[in-house]
This record gives C-alpha cells, sequence and structure tokens, in this order.
C-alpha cells in the first residue's frame, strides 16, 4: 500500500512538471485514463492529500495559478532541476509506473546494466547513515594483489556505469575515490568517525568530468570547435554543465568550458575523434596531441607486426 502511493505521488509530480500549468479537471481526466484512477477521475480530498504528501516527502511544493485558469505548477522546479538524485527517481519511478501500467510496453525500453559493485551499496548507505568507518578489500587496477583498509565513507556516485564511494582515508589524510566494482568485501566497523560539515561534494567535483579529481590540475577555461555531427551532439548534450556556445559559422560551433583537464576530459575530447579541435588552452591541446600520436604508434605498430608475419 505505501509503495503504491508512492508511486501515485511520483505520477503526479511527473505530470504536473510536464505541464506550464494544468487544472484540477485535467489532472483528474488523466488519473481516470491512468492505471492509478482505473477509469475513475481523482477525488478532490484525494488530490489534496496527495498534495500535501509530496510537499512532505519530495519538498517539493504544488501550487495554484489563479490568474492562470486555477492552473497547478510545481512552485521550486528550480529544486528538481539542481537535485539530481530526486529528478533521476521521479523519473524512474514515473517510467517504471507507466510500464506496469501497459505491459505491451515490456521488452520495448533497455537499460544499462551497472556492474556488480551495486552489491555493497546498502552496506555502504548504513555505514554512511551512522558514520562507520568501512573495512575494504580492494584490488586497484594493475596491481597483482589487493589491499585491505579502511575508509571513512562520505559519498556515493555513480560514473559511466560505475559506482564510486568517495571517501576519507585515515592512512593518506586525504578524500580518495574508490570503484566498487574492485572490492572483493566491504565491512563496517565499530569505528565511528566524524562527518565534516565543511565537505562539499560539489566543490570536491568542482569543474570535472568523470571521477577524477586531481588537486594538482585546477579549473581553467577550455575552449573547443565543433565540426559536422559533432555540433549538433554536443549543442544538444554537453561535455560539462559549464559548456556554453561563444561562435558560430556555416561549419562549426566553438564551446567555452570551465574544467579541470583531468584525463577522464581528455578521453571525452578524444571519444569525439576528428569532429572537434581543442582551441585553447595550449597545454591540452598539446596533450590530445600527444594521445592522438600514442593512438596512431599503436596502429603503425600493429600494421608493421601482420606485414612481418
Amino acid at each position: 500500500m505505501a509503495a503504491n502511493k508512492f508511486g501515485r505521488y511520483v505520477w503526479l509530480i511527473d505530470l504536473i512538471k510536464n505541464h506550464p500549468r494544468i487544472t484540477f479537471k485535467q489532472i483528474s481526466e488523466a488519473w481516470a485514463d491512468s492505471d492509478m484512477g482505473d477509469g475513475k477521475p481523482l477525488p478532490w480530498r484525494t488530490f489534496m492529500n496527495h498534495k500535501m504528501a509530496i510537499e512532505s516527502i519530495f519538498d517539493v511544493i504544488v501550487e495554484c495559478d489563479s490568474k492562470a485558469g486555477y492552473g497547478y505548477y510545481i512552485d521550486n522546479e528550480e529544486l528538481l532541476q539542481g537535485d539530481n538524485l530526486r529528478t533521476w527517481l521521479i523519473d524512474s519511478y514515473a517510467t517504471l509506473n507507466q510500464l506496469q501500467a501497459d505491459r505491451r510496453l515490456q521488452g520495448r525500453i533497455s537499460f544499462e546494466q551497472i556492474p556488480s559493485g551495486s552489491r555493497y551499496l546498502q552496506i555502504f548507505l548504513q555505514a554512511m547513515r551512522k558514520n562507520r568507518v568501512v573495512e575494504l578489500e580492494y584490488r586497484a587496477f594493475g596491481r597483482p594483489h589487493p589491499n585491505t583498509f579502511e575508509i571513512e565513507p562520505y559519498h556515493l556516485k555513480v560514473v559511466q556505469r560505475r559506482w564510486y564511494l568517495i571517501g576519507r582515508s585515515p592512512y593518506y589524510g586525504k578524500v580518495r575515490t574508490y570503484a566498487l566494482d574492485r572490492m572483493l568485501s566491504v565491512k563496517v566497523t565499530d569505528k565511528i568517525f566524524e562527518y565534516p560539515e565543511d565537505f562539499d561534494i560539489g566543490c570536491y567535483f568542482e569543474g570535472c568530468v568523470g571521477i577524477m579529481a586531481d588537486d594538482d590540475i585546477g579549473v581553467e577555461r577550455v575552449v573547443i570547435k565543433a565540426y559536422k555531427w559533432a555540433r549538433w551532439y554536443l549543442e544538444t548534450l554537453p561535455l560539462h554543465e559549464s559548456q556554453h556556445e561563444i561562435a558560430r559559422d556555416d561549419e562549426s560551433i566553438t564551446f567555452e568550458l570551465r574544467v579541470r583537464s583531468t584525463f577522464d576530459f581528455l578521453q571525452l575530447l578524444l571519444q569525439q575523434g576528428g569532429q572537434i579541435e581543442v582551441v585553447e588552452p595550449e597545454w591540452v591541446k598539446g596533450r590530445v596531441c600527444e594521445l592522438a600520436g600514442e593512438i596512431l604508434q599503436r596502429y603503425h605498430l600493429a600494421e608493421k607486426s601482420v606485414g612481418g608475419i
């Protein structure tokens, strides 16, 4: 019953946020047309109860605009736009509701699978809730054997289909990042740590594209020029939230970003192939050329090897 009510709340939020203004009559008709109402209109009292529950559970405020035909809208929509987790939960649950409502859609929507590291999520959530130190058995890439050590878990993050734990290492005395799919075992200890009130995950990853947060690389202005299909691809799917257009002509669009040019970012640039050009800074342009040269050299070596057989 509780899950059913939760689904109703998410359905209502999703409906209202997708309309500039929507009247109660339109809401009631949409309710009757969905699996929520089973052909019956939404009672006014139920709507008001759901409206209050939505504010209490999600901190989402639904208001009525008397000047626009008494249409309802999300008053604090910027909260949804700025909260990735809240938005993801609402969108995912809304999609699940639709799939459950129409069995014909099953098998026609696919999701990327996240590696098995997600099995430790509940353990980390428990440790984070109680500020408990965790003991990890961890095998990093390039290491022949695993190591066992303790971490103070601060934050969980998904990047490129991988779950990561961001936490402070007592051994190194600094915040580090660990991939959950590299963990062989996780144990919550009895040790308590004090979560720093001044730790801000947004500041920690400021300017980052991906999971690398290299302290030695600061946020800087990067200008890229995109050609052919990459013009429209990057226009609709920016490389970073700071990206914005500063020029365009018949052949290209020039974008400016404020990012840290870590290896994650350089890889993302290389993914665009020959469709983009780094304009500035010079060191980023040079590094991309070096990486492209290494790729070319690798293929030359492979061709020589094949030719010598």
